[in-house]
């Protein structure tokens, strides 16, 4: 008997149900990972659905799974095409009865394992999904997802107040992976995409580097225990976890992130900070769930609520200033220059570009959405989409009008300037009293201060005054 383990959004070894309940069936365990070309086309709005950074990001951490499940008498057959097609001739080739998966939640997801479930089937052969992707498991919620609670406290009270955090499954030692058939070579991001970039980011793709990162970040750096204190900073690389950027890979497992911060409590502090990173991992539950809720309305313009009355702006030429950080807005612009650099972004960041874009812009959040979709490395379908329903106001926020006032933000997250003149080098000048105030000030000032609006920084979008005045 041998079982297929189709690998996907959850590319580590380690708490990895489909591999370890295949282990416990027989020896004979084949892993795949395919890269579907689908999730590379280029968007109708000019724009490929996963970007360079994403891509390489990917590529990467499939890399590193292979070798991995190397290091247990494994290994990784890697394929190029549709999954709906080369997952029934695989399970012909290599004489397989079933094929195990993690469960995903959202229509394109989900409509490729139909068609993957019923070729199956047509063949006498069987697939097996199962739930990998969450803090909470799906069984153990104490209501089905039709009644989830549209408040996320109320979620979570309940779900704190009833549930437990189920162990982490061991990871499989020995495991026997003999075939004739050819284990397939690592496309490049060139290949998938159709053109070459020389883009770089000094995130490494993979279940090592995560493991490592928890490690710095825990056990090295004992950064957790100021976790809350500093989580809404934006510069640098040790103000947050930046455990998402692995999580929406599966390169690291949500419990075991979980069984970590207890180890952390145990040994060194429990404080409001230890469980703030717990608080941060519920959220991420919670958009799962409400994408089960409300399927496809995640991603329509008028978003969960299906709000007719909001009327959303397509033009592009402000879409496209928006994109490249030339709104003339210093904290969108480092902003948005982060994300082209790095393919990240701080939470805190996030929010006000989106805001900015979305409210005083007014221009298609679902535009906004897709370009995350495409530059973030930790893109997750539902935290992206269900974030951007929230800040549109078109998502399950109690508190209506939410509106962040961005002169405000930069002066209170970035009150001395460093954030914005570390993005935008022309700003380097400005005192930071000034920076976030900059296309206001005099032509004189500007001057004075090396800034010529227009020529070495954009001509801003938005009247600044506006939210002086505010």
């Amino acid at each position: 008997m041998s079982i297929i383990v189709w690998y996907r959004n959850d590319l580590r070894v380690h708490d990895h149900e489909p591999l370890w309940k295949a282990s416990q069936k027989t020896t004979n365990v084949f892993p795949v990972y395919i890269f579907d070309p689908r999730q590379f086309e280029e968007l109708s709005i000019g724009f490929s659905k996963t970007g360079w950074l994403r891509t390489q990001f990917l590529i990467e951490s499939v890399q590193n799974l292979r070798k991995n499940l190397q290091s247990i008498s494994s290994g990784l057959i890697v394929r190029v095409g549709k999954p709906e097609e080369i997952l029934p001739r695989l399970a012909i080739e290599l004489e397989a009865e079933a094929v195990y998966c993690s469960e995903e939640v959202t229509s394109e997801e989900t409509s490729v394992d139909a068609q993957v479930e019923d070729a199956l089937k047509a063949m006498g052969k069987s697939m097996s999904f199962f739930w990998t992707s969450t803090l909470f498991h799906i069984d153990d919620l104490p209501f089905d997802i039709d009644q989830l609670p549209d408040v996320f406290t109320q979620f979570r009270n309940r779900v704190e107040k009833s549930c437990h955090v189920r162990s982490c499954f061991d990871t499989p030692y020995a495991l026997l992976f003999k075939t004739n058939v050819s284990i397939g070579t690592m496309p490049t991001a060139e290949s998938l995409l159709g053109y070459s970039s020389d883009a770089t980011t000094h995130y490494v793709g993979g279940e090592d580097a995560a493991n490592q990162r928890l490690k710095e970040y825990f056990w090295e750096q004992d950064l957790l225990k100021v976790y809350k204190e500093t989580r809404n900073e934006m510069l640098g690389m040790d103000f947050s976890s930046k455990f998402s950027v692995w999580l929406a890979n599966g390169c690291i497992s949500p419990r075991y992130i979980y069984q970590q911060v207890q180890e952390y409590e145990y040994q060194r502090v429990k404080n409001d900070s230890t469980y703030w990173l717990i608080f941060e991992l519920l959220w991420r539950d919670y958009f799962r769930f409400v994408s089960m809720k409300y399927g496809n309305r995640i991603f329509s313009a008028k978003g969960i609520k299906q709000d007719q009355h909001v009327q959303w702006s397509q033009n592009k030429r402000i879409f496209e200033l928006w994109k490249n950080g030339e709104t003339g807005i210093p904290l969108i612009d480092a902003n948005m220059k982060e994300l082209l650099d790095t393919g990240f972004m701080s939470n805190r960041g996030r929010q006000n570009v989106a805001s900015f874009l979305v409210k005083d812009l007014k221009i298609d959040w679902t535009w906004g959405a897709s370009w995350f979709e495409s530059q973030l490395l930790d893109y997750d379908v539902c935290s992206n989409w269900g974030n951007w329903n929230y800040v549109a106001g078109v998502g399950n926020d109690p508190r209506e009008n939410r509106y962040f006032n961005i002169l405000t933000q930069a002066t209170r997250y970035d009150s001395q300037g460093e954030y914005v003149k570390h993005w935008l080098p022309e700003l380097a000048s400005v005192p930071a009293d000034k920076v976030h105030l900059i296309s206001v000030l005099p032509p004189v000032e500007q001057q004075k201060y090396k800034v010529h609006i227009g020529v070495n920084y954009p001509k801003a979008l938005f009247d600044v005054n506006r939210w002086r005045k505010k």
